[in-house]
């Protein structure tokens, strides 16, 4: 048996008014999902367990099958693993953002305009983490590039840090006040990212990225801090040899901690435009190679969702549907025996701009046993009938095994 997970990053969504009240999954054409969702097992699982924030990380140690009340240590400690930083069991991981901030007032007053700092790219990127590494690092911090506005800091030797951090896309359009680096180590952090500002600001490349009329990327944004993790092996744990298709590092960290090949995509962005149909031919000449499982991560509907744009998480959806999922039915008969889990990791709702803990729509496709549910959709509330699996962790080994615990 062969085994496929299609992870489309934060898909679901909330009933939208401008769309009678329907969820971008509901409104989007989705012929292919229906298809399959007519010959699925249907549910909703519970990625994020009780207490937890609902980032990307939680939800994703869930679907890959680990329980984060036990595995999770943070978010950044994964981004370094795939970034091939070695990290010390003392040493801090901290997600730095390139993020845009209103110009005027003081810091403490300025409004989160762009937690992407305009989808910045890589090149650019790159260059002005050098700068911030060059002034700000040193033997206290080490600054490091990694896609996009995606970066990274290490804060060696940082025992029992005591620190309260925000994501930025959780503050879109807000005011930063309430939301800065707090705790009796916080002000190590803010004094980084006010520095930051002064430094970035007159950067000239975001001269050059205002004269273009892009938004600028003038500060560093400190968040999901952690340490290295340690997760036991998905082969050793289910006997299957695998791979990670991603282009975000949180997700290709955590595939390499779990001891899954990587694999690299030209034109795998991490972003809203992304080579849908290039990753999922990735992810299917794995199990040609004779990989048992590979883990497909799309990234491009969370983004969508954390930039309140309704019509590009629609067309994003489209998108997975006809390049991802429409390319993987015209595949099945090359597979004997196939086995699909498609689901979000959590929402990320248009009209909040920020990730939420509610259930999430799966379905199980099996072509030795396929089910028999006709006039069936797949979206958040049609599976509703079906099962639904708290804590989440628990729906891989049903996927691979067919049994609940």
């Amino acid at each position: 048996m062969k085994y496929l997970v299609i992870l489309t990053d934060g898909m679901a969504d909330e009933p939208v008014g401008e769309l009678n009240n329907l969820t971008p999954l509901q409104f989007a054409r989705t012929p292919n999902m229906d298809y399959l969702a007519q010959r699925s097992v249907l549910g909703l699982a519970m990625t994020i367990p009780a207490g937890f924030s609902p980032g990307s990380d939680v939800a994703n140690l869930s679907v890959l099958g680990y329980d984060p009340r036990r595995f999770y240590t943070g978010r950044s400690p994964l981004e370094a693993v795939s970034m091939g930083i070695t990290m010390n069991p003392e040493d801090l991981a901290v997600r730095c953002n390139l993020v845009t901030l209103s110009e005027k007032l003081p810091y403490e007053q300025k409004t989160m305009l762009d937690y992407s700092a305009g989808e910045i790219s890589n090149h650019e990127a790159a260059q002005l983490i050098d700068t911030v590494n060059r002034q700000l690092g040193g033997g206290h911090f080490a600054f490091y590039p990694g896609v996009s506005y995606r970066n990274l800091m290490i804060w060696p030797r940082a025992n029992e840090k005591n620190l309260t951090l925000t994501p930025p896309h959780d503050i879109s359009d807000k005011r930063i006040a309430n939301y800065l680096p707090a705790g009796k180590d916080g002000l190590d952090l803010l004094s980084l990212m006010k520095k930051s500002f002064d430094i970035l600001e007159r950067h000239p490349l975001n001269s050059k990225r205002k004269e273009r009329g892009q938004a600028p990327a003038n500060s560093i944004w400190l968040w999901g801090e952690g340490r290295k993790p340690h997760l036991t092996s998905f082969t050793a744990r289910f006997n299957l040899k695998g791979s990670v298709v991603a282009a975000v590092d949180l997700v290709k960290g955590l595939g390499i901690s779990a001891g899954l090949t990587p694999i690299k995509v030209e034109g795998a962005t991490g972003g809203i435009k992304t080579d849908f149909a290039g990753k999922c031919k990735a992810a299917l000449d794995e199990l040609r190679r004779g990989q048992d499982f590979v883990y497909l991560h799309i990234e491009s509907p969370d983004e969508a969702g954390h930039q309140g744009n309704l019509k590009q998480k629609i067309w994003s959806i489209e998108q997975i549907d006809q390049l991802v999922v429409g390319q993987v039915l015209n595949c099945l008969e090359e597979f004997k025996a196939l086995k699909i889990l498609l689901q979000p990791d959590h929402p990320t709702p248009v009209a909040t701009k920020t990730h939420s803990s509610a259930p999430v729509p799966f379905m199980i496709f099996d072509n030795t046993n396929v089910s028999f549910n006709p006039g069936s959709v797949y979206d958040e509330v049609s599976v509703r009938d079906g099962l639904f699996i708290d804590p989440g962790c628990e729906l891989m080994e049903f996927f691979i095994t067919g049994k609940l615990t």
